[in-house]
């Protein structure tokens, strides 16, 4: 069953959708659904950052190059 949607909108938003409407010949409901998938395609998922090669080593010290303590007195 389709869910129904029910929204308050201002006058410079209700002018958008009346000028959309003309432009496009759909209606609001269309209009709604279409912005919508823009949006999603618009908005990018979040990514946890990592560095590239992490843990990529014969070691299989995952924190190798992150970790303090593997690194101590390394270069002296």
């Amino acid at each position: 069953m389709p869910r129904i949607i029910h929204a308050r909108i201002d006058q410079q938003t209700e002018k958008l959708l009346g000028d959309l409407e003309r432009r496009l010949g759909w209606n609001d409901s269309k209009i709604v659904r279409e912005g919508i998938r823009a949006l999603n395609v618009l908005l990018v998922p979040k990514r946890s950052r990592k560095i590239v090669g992490l843990g990529q080593f014969r070691s299989k010290v995952s924190d190798l190059g992150s970790n303090k303590d593997h690194l101590k007195g390394f270069g002296k």
